[in-house]
């Protein structure tokens, strides 16, 4: 059989079909996504064999993408170990502890937005915030009669600003191993639209919190403080060093993998000698990490998160994915797609707003974030290359589309956990999560105005792989 190139209702074909079985198999018949994007795989391989590509080359298509990605997936493997780490020196812990000594009732919400932003930051999870500092600002928001969807959407806000950002979070590390983009870079270029966004967000938050006078009790507030410091050494200049140890390298510009290292090996000092946890303890921690037992459910089921083992479903998934990609690329469905897609697209604009529009259809389509920045990744690499923006523009671009999105639609994952943990409906907060909307959108303004669109210079040559 000899090799054809695909046809653009070929491709459209594929394209429907996996969204459809993505959509599906995970919301209607609830089964495993990684089992989900198995049969995804076989059936683009499939249609890829009907082109006349060998079992070897489907083969190699897979492996070359996957081994594209083999710096990235290092990092995956660091973050489950700093997340862990950084729970067992008492640093996630102190930032909770001293970031709720900022609480008053007037400037509760922007506050808020900022503990929450520091906490995601820290721990590189949006879930793992909402599912703690969430959960105690909306008792603090009943208490003072706070409308719970405003005080909801601060928290998503704050929260998603850090998931974003953060060098530890899964998110940021896939659509910068999806892009071809160097971590630093990516997070670099994310700073430009996301950075007057929050500050927009923290005006918008501090008017419509404004003149708020009530006097009710942060009884609540202190219990969780007193548990706190009944169960961790607190003094912040000490726990705060890993800390300050991955945010100086990382403005450095070390290698990820060696500004993850760093925190972690002085993480676990100050968790072995400060903080009195055996050595044993604390390097199975790294492996798997256990609930902390505070005896409040909420912070220590926080304390449990990180370890190598909790990155292996994000890992897994991934690199399903990844390999999935190099086929649709390698068989051409992404080339032929991508040339229906951006024949009316003329500027960088048009570019950015396409990928952003892009995202927000995938995650409307399949809920699912992942797969969303994987495929619009290689979806646009082409593109960006060919209109000389650099890949760093790409990256930030899906992120913008998907991660940020992702917690506007009612049925995604993300929303889902939200709602059941907030006690507040999509409809209802999805206003109020003025980030998470407004970033996409400013975002877009700023390419059609040329701000922040970093060009390929002629003396570069940006290693562009799909």
């Amino acid at each position: 059989m000899q090799e054809k190139s695909s046809s653009l209702p070929h491709a459209i074909l594929v394209f429907m079909t996996l969204i459809l079985m993505i959509s599906i198999g995970f919301f209607k018949m609830e089964i495993s996504l990684h089992v989900i994007l198995y049969f995804v795989l076989i059936w683009v391989a499939l249609n890829a064999r009907l082109l006349g590509y060998t079992f070897g080359q489907i083969r190699r298509m897979m492996s070359e993408s996957i081994a594209r990605s083999l710096s990235a997936i290092y990092v995956f493997l660091l973050i489950g170990m700093v997340i862990a780490s950084f729970m067992q020196s008492g640093t996630v812990v102190a930032l909770i502890y001293y970031g709720l000594d900022w609480i008053t009732a007037q400037w509760f919400l922007p506050v808020g937005l900022i503990l929450c932003a520091l906490m995601s930051l820290a721990t590189g999870t949006s879930w793992g915030t909402v599912g703690t500092l969430g959960v105690v600002f909306i008792g603090i928001g009943t208490v003072l009669n706070v409308p719970l969807p405003l005080v909801a959407g601060m928290i998503i806000s704050g929260a998603t600003f850090g998931d974003k950002l953060s060098p530890v979070s899964d998110t940021t590390n896939l659509a910068a191993m999806s892009s071809d983009t160097d971590l630093y870079e990516h997070i670099h270029s994310m700073l430009y639209t996301t950075i007057p966004t929050f500050i927009i967000v923290f005006v918008l938050f501090a008017y419509l919190g404004y003149g708020s006078d009530q006097t009710s009790s942060f009884a609540e507030i202190s219990n969780i403080q007193q548990v706190l410091a009944d169960n961790y050494k607190l003094n912040p200049f000490i726990t705060f060093i890993p800390l300050l140890v991955l945010f100086i390298l990382s403005v450095k510009k070390f290698a990820p993998e060696v500004t993850m290292t760093t925190s972690i090996v002085v993480a676990s000092l100050i968790a072995i000698f400060y903080q009195d946890n055996s050595i044993t303890s604390v390097a199975n921690a790294l492996w798997e990490n256990s609930n902390g037992d505070t005896g409040v459910e909420m912070i220590d089921e926080l304390l449990g998160r990180g370890g190598l083992y909790s990155m292996a479903w994000t890992l897994l998934l991934s690199m399903m994915a990844i390999a999935m990609g190099g086929v649709l690329h390698g068989a051409g469905f992404l080339t032929v797609l991508l040339k229906g897609i951006i024949r009316g697209i003329k500027t960088t604009g048009s570019l950015v707003t396409a990928t952003i529009t892009t995202g927000f259809i995938g995650n409307l389509s399949m809920g699912e974030t992942y797969i969303v920045i994987i495929l619009n990744s290689q979806l646009y690499k082409k593109a960006y290359k060919k209109n000389k923006v650099r890949s760093s523009v790409l990256s930030r671009s899906v992120e913008e589309g998907s991660t940020l999105t992702t917690a506007l639609i009612p049925w995604s994952t993300t929303s889902i956990f939200y709602v059941s943990t907030l006690g507040v409906k999509t409809m209802d907060y999805a206003p109020y999560a003025l980030l998470n909307y407004i970033n996409p959108l400013l975002a877009i303004v700023f390419a059609y105005l040329g701000i922040a669109i970093f060009k390929i210079k002629k003396s570069e040559k940006e290693a562009v792989s799909i």
